[in-house]
């Protein structure tokens, strides 16, 4: 229980300042309960904060400023507190930046009362001009949503007296409403769907230990099409009819439109959703009914785990293997393992769901620290695809091409029989690199050390690295020549191009993400697809995330060996996790399912696990050389990124970390680097990394902050530690 502190006691209050430490206040007249949610002041400014305490009591009372007011929501419970210190300690990340991830709901400060909020009206505008119609077309992709007077211009990108102007004709509708009205009830008992024996057994087992209480973890192993999440929601329904709060984690937002529908389907109405496609007035209102236990169930992407439950029972990661759970800048973070850590401290359960488990929950299961569940057979009349390979070295391709003859035979079969077929390409844009022809010069990024990549849908050149876009030039940047420029190497925009010249008569969509401005947009495309408005899907590895075409019968895989190669530890197996992935969406339905991996290495174990099925084997093969290497899951690794304007600068600080490596060594770990970041410069910065490998149970984190804090860094530089890092770059 939250400890009562009287009027005038001295505190401690957190902010979310970048700050060292909390700083200490006197408790307002009627006391301050521990934390409670309050607005201080700090300097001439009034900051937000949580009462984390006793104050230090290094400064006396009577000099203390008093809190200026507490906020009208619960508390924050001690569990979350505790999740809060515990994940700022693994991540090595300053409390009150962890705090930050917390608060990252808008206008919480605010008085309670109505709001005026937007929405589309039913009128036409008076007169029709570029700016009405680009609040128009937000409003139409949005519908139902409820957007603030700011926010909607913002996303229009127009000034708020055109939203103001269209309110006149009745086409935008203006309304004043109650400031974060209730979500609709769930309904638990509502009945699911019928489940086979072994899902059945699965669901019984999760919703035992819901019961019984207390904190534990289950990884949900089932192949793709097993059933999977009907049988976590057995899990949610359970827990929503103890009375607590459940959280789902999605590594997609395009994923959730189908998600939500199963959910209401399954519970009677929509849950709360935290992610970046809902308005600023539905994160505020999810943010406020999550503090006060009224929003039972929650459907978010990473950043929801920093919600303030007050009784979390449940946290389902689905496709736990999925890399977008790793938080790569700012507070570095995977979301999975901070899951577990915060039903460790909630008393909750955690469900994590995949059907390509990662290595290092499969060691977990092995070890007996998870319990495992195994599906091993499609939802209803589906079956797993055949799998087989078509050896490159063999097809009589001409230059230029990527669709091999026997793939082109088998969609022309499909396509004959009505069925849908998907090509799958690793690879985003028209082409990943532009060359000259004249020089040989690529073009570069002018923030980065990477290539531009050309979308010639949108017109332009853009650096997946950085973001940073720029129009196609009509001459070389770097001799001038025109006329010049050429696409190297297949991306999805030139493979659709090429599948067109190959079935002109088919119907061809495209599956991107950067072809898609909204959510909406992209879910409608996907439920075109699902009712057959397609014969041939050309898509990247957002299609591999979940979706469910029951007219899809065949998977291509145009470059299976896209990934073997490189440095990167984990690099075998998130090749085996995609290619199993999205090998898996064909035949999900009554028809049988087929995938054909195109490879120049047949031979390669990598692929002949996953033509063989035998994932078992695969990951223990795997695991047995991150055993004998010392890494992940085996080990523990940090990455250090250096970064600077000044490249001599960077490797400075980088070599003198390097030399004062004694803190790191009395652990038994090692220091590898300096060295230029495999991407040098992003954003103008350049970069410098260093790697720590130390024993798995290695106390790595005091070390690690014992080290670094021997440097006085330049101004000009910044450093990040990445405790168990996903990528290399």
């Amino acid at each position: 229980m939250s400890r009562l502190h009287p009027p005038g006691a001295p505190v401690a209050v957190l902010t979310t300042q970048p700050l060292d430490r909390a700083l200490d206040y006197r408790a307002p007249p009627g006391g301050v309960q521990d934390g409670a949610f309050v607005e201080v002041p700090l300097g001439p400014r009034k900051v937000l904060g949580v009462v984390w305490g006793d104050a230090a009591g290094d400064w006396p009372v009577e000099k203390l400023r008093p809190i200026a007011r507490i906020l009208d929501v619960p508390p924050m419970g001690e569990a979350f507190r505790d999740f809060l210190e515990k994940s700022a300690a693994y991540t090595l990340t300053p409390l009150p930046a962890m705090l930050r991830l917390g608060l990252r709901a808008p206008g919480l400060g605010e008085t309670p009362g109505k709001r005026r909020v937007y929405a589309l009206g039913t009128g036409a505008p008076d007169r029709v001009t570029p700016a009405r119609t680009k609040v128009i077309d937000v409003l139409r992709d949005r519908p139902g949503d409820l957007f603030a007077l700011s926010e909607l211009a913002g996303m229009a990108e127009v000034s708020t007296s055109v939203v103001k102007g269209l309110v006149a004709s009745g086409a935008v509708l203006e309304q004043d409403m109650p400031r974060d009205a209730d979500f609709p009830p769930l309904d638990p008992k509502r009945p699911g769907k019928p489940l086979a024996p072994d899902q059945q057994q699965a669901a019984d087992t999760l919703q035992a230990a819901i019961a019984s209480g207390g904190y534990g973890t289950t990884l949900l192993k089932g192949v793709t099409g097993s059933g999977k999440t009907e049988v976590y929601l057995e899990a949610v329904a359970e827990c929503l009819s103890h009375g607590r709060q459940v959280l789902v984690l999605l590594p997609e937002i395009a994923l959730t439109a189908e998600f939500l529908t199963r959910v209401k389907a399954r519970f009677g109405a929509h849950p709360a959703e935290w992610h970046s496609g809902v308005t600023q007035s539905e994160r505020r209102r999810c943010w406020a009914k999550v503090a006060s236990g009224q929003a039972r169930l929650v459907v978010g992407a990473r950043s929801s785990l920093f919600l303030p439950f007050q009784d979390l029972g449940l946290i389902v990661v689905d496709e736990e293997h999925d890399t977008s759970y790793k938080q790569e800048d700012g507070v570095l973070y995977s979301a999975r393992d901070m899951a577990v850590l915060r039903a460790s401290c909630e008393g909750a359960q955690v469900v994590l769901a995949t059907a390509t488990p990662s290595l290092e929950s499969w060691a977990n299961a092995e070890l007996g620290k998870y319990k495992r569940l195994d599906l091993t057979s499609r939802f209803g009349d589906a079956v797993l695809p055949k799998l087989r390979t078509v050896d490159m070295r063999d097809e009589d391709l001409p230059g230029g091409r990527w669709v091999s003859p026997t793939l082109k035979r088998e969609i022309e079969t499909r396509i004959i029989a009505g069925e849908q077929s998907l090509i799958f390409l690793n690879r985003r844009g028209y082409a990943p690199v532009t060359l000259c022809r004249a020089c040989g010069q690529q073009v570069a990024c002018h923030q980065c050390d990477a290539r531009m990549v050309e979308h010639r849908f949108l017109k332009r050149l853009m650096c997946h690295q950085c973001g940073e876009t720029a129009p196609m030039p009509p001459a070389c940047p770097s001799c001038g020549v025109e006329g010049k420029l050429a696409a190297v190497g297949p991306g999805v925009e030139r493979m659709a191009e090429e599948v067109t010249a190959l079935f002109p008569e088919a119907r061809i969509a495209i599956l991107s993400s950067d072809l898609f401005g909204s959510a909406r947009a992209l879910k409608a495309k996907v439920e075109e697809i699902a009712r057959g408005g397609a014969d041939i899907i050309v898509g990247t590895q957002l299609v591999a995330k979940g979706h469910n075409f029951p007219h899809l019968t065949l998977v291509g895989v145009i470059d299976a060996d896209l990934g073997l190669q490189g440095s990167d530890l984990r690099a075998a197996e998130r090749t085996f996790q995609l290619m199993r992935q999205v090998s898996g969406r064909a035949g999900r339905a009554d028809k049988p399912g087929e995938a054909l991996l195109q490879t120049y290495q047949p031979e390669h174990p990598v692929i002949r696990a996953i033509l063989s099925g035998d994932e078992e084997s695969f990951l223990r093969e795997e695991a047995d050389q991150r055993r004998a290497a010392g890494v992940p899951p085996y080990g523990r690794m940090a990455g250090i990124v250096i970064s600077d304007p000044d490249a001599a600068t960077a490797f400075d600080v980088g070599n003198a970390l390097a030399r004062r490596s004694q803190p790191l060594e009395s652990v038994g770990a090692e220091v590898y680097g300096p060295a230029p970041a495999p991407i040098a410069r992003i954003r103008g910065r350049h970069r410098v990394r260093l790697l720590v490998k130390a024993p798995r149970q290695a106390p790595i984190q005091p070390a690690l902050a014992a080290w670094v804090a021997q440097i006085d860094l330049p101004r000009s530089t910044r450093l990040s530690i990445d405790i168990d890092p996903q990528s290399f770059l």
